[in-house]
């Protein structure tokens, strides 16, 4: 079969690899739409296990069921997530699922940009989830990074009452916009240094927007009552945004790390300023199976409409322009690849 081997950004290239064979409890999927996320593209991230076969965002059609698997059958239309917990542990039991060390060690096989994927046993058990047939295997795509945003906003709890200022408008930011307005209404201030994509996120339901390049905190002032942000979504780890939601958080307020900076990085806090008023530092990772269940059931309800987030849809011979794309960050969008086309 076919795969795109991920050796880094600018080159990744399709050779093909043996079909994986399943064992009891598993089942092998016929890939049809796998997306690009922004953290497949950071290369401080990904090039210390490449050359790898990379892709989380998978739907697929059921090809192979292994003895003893009984909830699923040949044909069904579904999406897989790579990692999952084992709800059974102390994380797990108190919330933090995403903390849990058999999230971090399960994963499917090769990965999502591949033409097929062999889904393990405990994969099959706790991450699969059928697709309602008005959801597309485009629409599917979306429901692990939209989970993760579900999650990053409960944690923060953000609320109607909340300015939230969301620094970085990529696909995670304008989730984050569109997530931040359904129910919770909250006043949303999107920060971009991309024109385009501070038009995407007036367009997705944003209140107002500000160049990066602007005073931000200045601005945010101007259209919040002359205060700062009560909550900070933090979505680029670039050094100058997280230097950024610093000076841009009010007193009383959280700051959440949805995105953080490499490890080399040393991020400096005011911690008495932060003491004295009470400020909150938060992070957010991954997404549990609760949440990839909102995700789908808010897809599925049409409560959040993630199709128009598509910018290109690419087969697998094309995935490194596909990842060339990503990392520019220019125009594109969510950029999904299809292995079988």
């Amino acid at each position: 079969m076919n795969v795109g081997m991920y050796y880094n950004n600018n080159d990744v290239r399709v050779e093909e690899m043996p079909m994986p064979e399943i064992g009891s409890g598993e089942i092998l999927i016929k890939t049809e739409c796998c997306g690009i996320c922004g953290t497949d593209v950071l290369e401080w991230y990904r090039l210390k296990t490449a050359p790898r076969v990379l892709g989380h965002e998978a739907t697929g059609v059921i090809t192979k069921i292994g003895e003893g698997v009984a909830n699923f059958k040949i044909g069904n239309r579904v999406f897989v997530a790579h990692h999952v917990p084992c709800n059974e542990c102390y994380y797990c039991l108190r919330g933090y699922h995403t903390s849990c060390d058999t999230l971090h060690r399960t994963n499917f096989y090769p990965g999502g940009f591949s033409e097929y994927i062999r889904i393990p046993e405990i994969n099959v058990r706790l991450g699969t989830y059928r697709l309602p047939e008005n959801v597309s295997f485009e629409q599917g795509v979306f429901i692990e990074p939209l989970g993760c945003v579900l999650r990053a906003q409960r944690l923060v709890k953000l609320t109607s009452k909340d300015t939230v200022l969301i620094i970085g408008a990529g696909i995670s930011g304008l989730l984050h916009v569109k997530s931040a307005i359904y129910d919770k209404s909250a006043r949303v201030v999107a920060v971009d240094i991309n024109e385009h994509r501070l038009n995407q996120a007036l367009k997705y339901g944003a209140d107002y927007t500000v160049n990066a390049g602007e005073d931000v905190p200045l601005a945010l002032k101007r259209i919040n009552e002359n205060r700062l942000a009560d909550v900070v979504i933090l979505c680029t780890g670039a050094t100058q945004a997280v230097n950024l939601a610093l000076g841009c958080i009010d007193k009383g307020g959280r700051i959440l790390f949805f995105a953080t900076p490499p490890p080399n990085v040393a991020v400096t806090f005011p911690i008495n300023e932060f003491w004295r008023n009470e400020i909150m530092v938060m992070t957010s990772y991954g997404a549990s199976p609760d949440d990839m269940r909102d995700a789908l059931r808010l897809i599925s309800s049409r409560n959040i409409i993630v199709e128009d987030m598509i910018s290109h849809t690419l087969p697998l011979r094309e995935i490194g322009h596909g990842f060339k794309l990503v990392a520019e960050a220019k125009d594109s969008l969510k950029v999904i690849i299809k292995p079988n086309d």
